[in-house]
């Protein structure tokens, strides 16, 4: 061995003793320390990032989560439970720390079931605004299989991606609100023989994203193609939460629990004291799968729970008592044209029980409010003088009548 052969100035292994040795100003490195430095460097930018998440991520625990939510959303004791659950054990699962004892605390996706109105996705946008974390909607409706006319699977991604101001790190612990599952349920319980490219393709296809993979997302949505940039975005820590009326599962579960036998007894054990007002609080995945929703995607959504249809109480308390309420978003609004609007109390009874013929939830509370306000939110910012506004019981049934609205009636 030469006098003056080079060494690596870390190891101090010679240029015989290793593979390469690179030369630098004043010194060499060989292939084994740069491996190991490699792997010390990937482990700081890991610890760093988790720091940063931690840091960043308001981690409550599941009762204060709940009372945050009571603030937002009125009833729904259960779903608000349920949910505050599965999303603290999703958190905890990000934030712990490698024991290196092999176990694996894997997701808790949520599905949740309510008739349109009963605020499903209010309470997922709700969830992550106190969490501090990115939250993306999308809308199962127009996904449909690659190759086909729609959007493919990963602009959900895109979505959260955006809404994450393209941080990937802040994305891949993100929430995503994936509403109307229950569109692109297939027809029939069977397989389908046919190609089935909006409902039972999509769901195949939403299996690698709920699993937990590397996706390749295209920044700003829409389809990909092969010359396209993507983004790789790691599904592992995003929490997924899907909702759906599922109009016609509460026929499937009725004849599960045998409550609409005609004839003979049944022999099968019935349920006592069946609430058939409320059939979503008996689902089960059994009931999911007869809807048409194929196993493998019920089985990536483990935590189901369901929102109890809202009652009479429950819009009136929804019009008045939450931070965000129909009552103060108008008193706000009002009070930038610098007018002070009151409203009587047996107006937003009228409202309630117009909501209620309607049965489109919190949501038709909304389009009744709108068609009563439209002309007073038209003519008074024009006004000057105008300083105050009452909204009476007649006002309210003069509007609403001369309104289209009116003729909405539940089919």
């Amino acid at each position: 061995m030469a006098k003056n052969e080079p060494r690596c100035s870390f190891c101090g292994k010679s240029k015989s003793e290793v593979n390469i040795l690179i030369a630098g100003i004043s010194g060499h490195i060989c292939d084994g320390c740069i491996s190991q430095a490699q792997h010390i460097v990937e482990e700081e930018v890991t610890q760093r990032v988790e720091s940063t998440i931690s840091q960043s991520l308001n981690l409550l625990k599941p009762k204060d989560i709940k009372s945050h939510l009571d603030e937002f959303v009125i009833g729904q004791e259960q779903a608000k439970k349920v949910l505050s659950v599965a999303v603290y054990n999703h958190y905890k699962r990000i934030t712990q720390k490698d024991d290196n004892d092999d176990v694996e605390i894997e997701k808790s996706n949520v599905i949740l079931l309510g008739e349109t109105g009963t605020g499903k996705t209010l309470l997922a946008k709700t969830v992550a605004k106190i969490l501090n974390v990115p939250f993306a909607v999308a809308d199962a409706t127009v996904i449909t299989e690659a190759g086909y006319v729609g959007e493919d699977v990963e602009s959900i991604l895109a979505k959260l991606l955006q809404a994450a101001d393209f941080d990937v790190s802040a994305a891949e612990r993100g929430i995503v609100f994936i509403d109307e599952i229950d569109k692109i349920a297939r027809k029939s319980d069977n397989p389908s023989i046919t190609r089935d490219v909006s409902g039972e393709g999509v769901q195949q296809a939403m299996l690698k994203l709920l699993e937990g993979a590397e996706i390749g997302v295209p920044p700003k949505g829409g389809r990909k193609h092969p010359e396209q940039k993507l983004v790789t975005i790691n599904t592992k820590n995003i929490l997924f939460v899907t909702g759906g009326a599922f109009v016609g599962i509460d026929k499937l579960i009725s004849s599960r629990l045998n409550t609409s036998a005609v004839g003979y007894a049944s022999k099968t054990k019935r349920v006592s004291k069946v609430d058939s007002d409320n059939m979503f609080q008996y689902v089960t995945p059994q009931d999911l799968k007869k809807f048409g929703l194929i196993p493998e995607l019920i089985g990536r959504f483990p935590v189901l729970t369901y929102l109890n249809p809202l009652d009479e109480s429950a819009l009136r308390r929804i019009i008045t008592e939450p931070k965000n309420a129909l009552i103060k978003q108008y008193v706000k609004l009002f009070e930038m044209e610098e007018i002070k609007l009151t409203v009587d109390k047996d107006v937003l009874d009228f409202m309630v029980k117009k909501a209620m013929e309607f049965a489109l939830g919190a949501r038709g509370l909304r389009s009744i409010f709108e068609a009563v306000m439209m002309d007073a939110m038209y003519d008074l910012p024009s006004e000057k003088d105008t300083k105050e506004f009452k909204l009476t019981l007649s006002y309210a049934k003069e509007k609403l009548k001369n309104s289209s609205i009116q003729n909405l009636k539940v089919a």
